[in-house]
């Protein structure tokens, strides 16, 4: 296994940030410093981008404990403290201890494995030390276009380190179907209630990205579903007429790092286009502007519609990066043994590679730090033993590994 350290500095990520709130009166400079890609654009608040990194500088060791792995999409932490995983390109694996990769496990259905889309989110089932049922989400292939689902199975594992699923059944389908490559999410959340909520993507192109507006669309939203996926009691569009039931919020991009918070609610960070990557506390039924509402622009320099930042009846992100980190993974922080990040969230980054650390005080960013890891990060855990875990990629595709950071 490979072993180094490294200092937080915040000197190491490539993309970017540059005005530093007061916050602290020893506080250093904030982790971006590149220009932003949209020059004209300012936040709505002070520190809802470029917060400055705390005071205290604090060395985190990172390790490979499993390499040689195939293009991983999500893991899992099982209660025995092995792995589950998702390989993009459709195959479960349970990772030792050891940090082996068992054989592929029996029963994954189909996958549509083009551009974006592929095996993504895992998520055990609440009560899975009893009922050993796992949900995942995945890019399936229909007969009129294609489009992100969820399914639960029950896992069922061997002595070799692989296993089966049984009574594999797809519970919930993101309509309309799209026939493209990109934007499918999506992460996985139980809430302390046992909601499961479904982050997804608007499917990226300029037709159907609209209908991220359009509550008769499953496209651009988070949906709260039951376990076997009938609309959550509650859900704010429920009985409303030419409504999705399913749809907790609307205007969003794509959504690929969720997860739930110390407050019991749901944290969200989504890809903007080029800058935009935006931090949200998603509320029931509220807007979050996407595409009339955006920090950054098009991909071609130009503003995203009218460039609009702000207005009336959408909802302002808590904190926005530009450029961008381009988020994949997050977990909340609340383990000991790493005491300084207690209560923060985690971010994997694929263009900052590496993992941004954010700090919260009263619902805002009060500080943000970074690990650099040298690679795309597409997810981020927390482990039993209160380490913090990230799956790496190259860029393209190729092998994946597992990095353990810690303080010890």
């Amino acid at each position: 296994m490979k072993r180094l350290s490294l200092i937080l500095a915040g000197t190491m990520l490539s993309a970017s940030l540059t005005a530093i709130p007061a916050h602290a009166q020893n506080a250093r400079g904030p982790v971006q410093t590149a220009p932003p890609n949209a020059e004209n654009q300012d936040p709505a608040f002070e520190g809802q981008t470029r917060a400055p990194q705390p005071p205290e500088r604090i060395e985190i060791k990172t390790e490979v404990v499993a390499d040689g792995l195939p293009h991983l999409w999500a893991m899992e932490f099982l209660p025995d403290g092995r792995m589950l995983v998702n390989a993009k390109q459709g195959a479960m694996h349970i990772i030792s201890k050891d940090g082996e990769a068992g054989p592929a496990i029996e029963g994954v259905p189909d996958v549509y494995a083009e551009g974006q889309g592929g095996l993504l989110d895992v998520a055990l089932a609440p009560d899975y030390a009893e009922s050993g049922r796992i949900f995942f989400s995945f890019a399936e292939q229909r007969e009129d276009g294609n489009g992100t689902s969820v399914a639960s199975a029950r896992l069922v594992t061997n002595d070799e380190g692989g296993g089966r699923l049984e009574d594999v059944e797809v519970i919930f389908r993101q309509t309309p179907s799209y026939d493209g490559n990109k934007h499918f999410g999506s992460r996985l959340a139980f809430s302390p209630e046992g909601a499961l909520y479904v982050t997804v993507g608007e499917r990226s192109d300029r037709e159907p990205r609209v209908q991220a507006q359009d509550l008769d669309s499953g496209l651009g939203k988070i949906f709260r579903i039951t376990q076997q996926g009938e609309p959550f009691e509650g859900n704010p569009f429920i009985d409303q007429e030419n409504a999705q039931p399913e749809i907790w919020s609307l205007g969003h991009r794509n959504l690929q790092s969720a997860t739930i918070g110390g407050d019991g609610n749901l944290w969200t960070v989504e890809h903007g286009p080029k800058g935009g990557d935006e931090l949200n506390k998603p509320e029931a039924g509220k807007n979050y502007g996407w595409p009339e509402v955006t920090y950054g622009v098009e991909y071609s320099g130009n503003p995203v519609g009218e460039g609009i930042t702000q207005m009336a009846d959408t909802e302002q992100p808590i904190y926005y990066w530009d450029p961008v980190i381009a988020p994949s993974g997050m977990a909340y922080y609340d383990a000991d043994a790493i005491p300084e990040w207690k209560g923060a969230f985690l971010v994997g980054g694929l263009v900052s590679e590496g993992v941004n650390i954010l700090h919260m005080e009263n619902e805002r960013v009060k500080y943000e730090q970074f690990v650099s890891l040298e690679k795309r990060v597409r997810d981020v855990r927390v482990g039993p033993d209160g380490a913090v875990y990230a799956v790496t990629e190259q860029r393209g595709g190729g092998e994946s590994t597992i990095v353990r950071l810690s303080k010890d």
